[in-house]
């Protein structure tokens, strides 16, 4: 048998390392083991097998050695035979066949056995194996609506059910959780159970069988000031806030901006105590919600009630924040149907396809709207136009003062109800006839912009007056300037730096703030400010619970920011300075220019 060990050209989706043979019936019952090298700090092994000479009954089977071999602690890691032509294997999740597990450094192997080839057969056979991420294929290609469920458990953590024999109520396996979502009609779950990722493994097993439902696994990061669901990565947090390792919530969102997750908050208003522990939003220090990218703004039934997450989310967009609402059931049991049902409420996304990949970038854009009662077959979209642009929901306008915008909508299967459309938090009649009086209804309406910042968007209610339909804002806002610094590195508007700081819910009113020089240049105008400072400049006054409280000392960006604690406090207000809709741009001297447009 000829091996050869090659490299693999290092592009974007080639494999790290290629293994190649030659197998002939001088191979005939015999083992094989391919040594490969897995380097460093890899998180996860993922081998594609493929040999010729099947139409000749040639059979070959597969499975994998870790550094120890058979007798070590690291050593067998898995055996597939020939029901598997791939399989992957990560701390967290492997293919059922494979033992999931911490991947250390050093050579591996892959073991082939070969139970028949002819004496007079000849096979080649290909291993690609890559050390990078796994991606699953898409369960339903193409772009469409998406209809599923955010916020469940199971017996990973707290999720129960009665036992079959004597209703017992016992840890639910993850089973029965997808078998109920699938009989419910769902495209996809996220399992979401406190703190761990354990049900990877599961998931990882079931999605197979489960061909019809997608199954995401995520983990409520549960602390005790408050509660968010993480979708998107398995890698360990740390999340233990209040602990000299993660002192606060800043912290952990430093964390999961690293591991590339998407995070939202779940049920801010539930009250906390012993019968909740932290299910409420109560952190005790200024968070950054730019680092947030959605809130759970309904949750089981509670839409229509004091702990409806609604006014909470509204409050964080009139600071400035693009947070997109989502829904979820907070399942603790797949045979319950009353409130927290799954699919009550279901969250309907707009994907390009039915991935997990797919529908987390969709939640971060934002085109997502909540069916609060969990129907199969509700729905409600808007779309606004303005001087050739178009938006959809999530999305953004820049108009000019005095545009005219057009929004248009539909509402599916709400007969009997009403629409309403809300701006910056208010109630607006803008829709000249509200009454949905058919299954399939259209309205229209037109708004002026004013130069200003503001959000918009629609929602449903049914002939009982409940909430029916949740849809996610659409966003207006002052048009973009060309750039004026030289590398072109930065859009800003001609908002005022301190009125774009007070927007984003970083600077109280009012604010003693020293600027280090205004000048004109021929009408032009632009602010430069030499120093951010903790609460964004020397001498700025903040009330106790700012961060920027903590400290007052000067200090330059980036320069300063790890030495200096009240500088890794300020982390909020830098982002807030470095965002492009308040105008700013950190020139490499750490020095902040507010507002700048044309030259100097």
């Amino acid at each position: 048998m000829m091996i050869s060990l090659l490299a693999a050209v290092l592009v974007a989706g080639a494999p790290d390392v290629v293994l190649r043979g030659t197998l002939t019936g001088e191979d005939n019952q015999t083992w094989r083991s391919i040594a490969f090298e897995v380097p460093a700090g890899t998180i996860r092994i993922t081998v594609d097998f493929e040999y010729t000479a099947r139409d000749e009954h040639t059979t070959i089977d597969l499975g994998v050695l870790g550094p120890d071999g058979f007798r070590g602690v690291d050593g067998f890691r898995g055996w597939s035979g020939g029901n598997k032509h791939s399989f992957t294997i990560s701390a967290t999740d492997a293919t059922p066949s494979y033992l999931a597990g911490p991947l250390q450094p050093g050579t591996w192997s892959l073991l082939l056995g070969i139970p028949n080839i002819r004496s007079a057969t000849r096979a080649e056979y290909t291993a690609n194996i890559r050390f990078a991420g796994y991606s699953d294929p898409a369960l339903r290609t193409g772009p469409g609506w998406y209809r599923g469920d955010l916020h469940m458990h199971t017996a990973h953590s707290d999720g129960s059910c009665p036992s079959r024999r004597e209703k017992q109520r016992v840890p639910c396996p993850l089973f029965l959780t997808a078998k109920a979502a699938s009989e419910r009609g769902l495209d996809f779950i996220a399992i979401t159970d406190h703190n761990t990722t354990s049900q990877a493994n599961d998931i990882r097993e079931l999605q197979p069988y489960f061909d019809d439902l997608l199954m995401i696994p995520g983990r409520e990061i549960t602390t005790f000031h408050g509660h968010a669901n993480l979708f998107g990565t398995v890698a360990p947090i740390d999340f233990r806030v209040g602990s000299p390792e993660v002192p606060d919530w800043i912290a952990l969102l430093a964390q999961i901006e690293h591991s590339g997750g998407a995070i939202s908050i779940n049920h801010p208003v539930r009250p906390s105590g012993e019968q909740c522990m932290g299910c409420g939003w109560t952190p005790p220090e200024d968070v950054d919600y730019g680092r947030f990218q959605a809130i759970e703004v309904v949750n089981g039934q509670d839409a229509d009630t004091p702990f409806s997450g609604i006014p909470f989310w509204e409050h964080l967009l009139d600071r400035g924040y693009k947070l997109t609402a989502l829904g979820g059931s907070d399942n603790h049991d797949p045979q319950q149907n009353d409130s927290g049902g799954i699919g009550t409420p279901t969250t309907v996304i707009y994907a390009e396809e039915l991935s997990e990949g797919a529908l987390i970038a969709a939640i971060r854009r934002g085109r997502v709207f909540i069916d609060v009662a969990g129907t199969r077959d509700r729905a409600i979209d808007v779309t606004a136009r303005a001087d050739g642009h178009m938006a959809y929901m999530g999305e953004t306008l820049q108009l000019q003062r005095g545009a005219r915008v057009r929004f248009t909508g539909s509402v599916s299967n709400v007969p009997g109800g009403a629409v309403e459309v809300v701006i910056d938090g208010r109630r607006a009649s803008v829709v000249r006839n509200s009454y949905i009086n058919s299954g399939s209804y259209s309205f229209e309406f037109t708004w002026r912009a004013d130069g200003e910042r503001h959000w918009l968007r629609v929602a449903a209610r049914d002939g009982s007056g409940h909430l029916a339909l949740v849809g996610n804002p659409i966003y207006v806002a002052a048009p973009a300037v060309r750039p004026s610094q030289p590398d072109g590195s930065y859009r800003g508007d001609r908002t005022h730096p301190l009125r774009g700081a007070r927007r984003a819910g970083l600077m109280p009113r009012p604010a003693r703030i020293a600027l280090g020089r205004v000048s004109s240049f021929r009408g032009r105008w632009r602010y430069t400010l030499r120093y951010l400072l903790c609460g964004c400049a020397y001498g700025a006054q903040f009330p106790a619970q700012h961060p920027g409280s903590r400290g007052r000392q000067p200090c330059t960006w980036p320069a300063d920011s790890a030495g200096a604690p009240c500088c890794r406090r300020c982390e909020p207000v830098r982002r807030a300075w470095t965002q492009p809709a308040y105008a700013a741009w950190i020139g490499s001297s750490g020095t902040v220019w507010v507002g700048s447009y044309g030259s100097a």
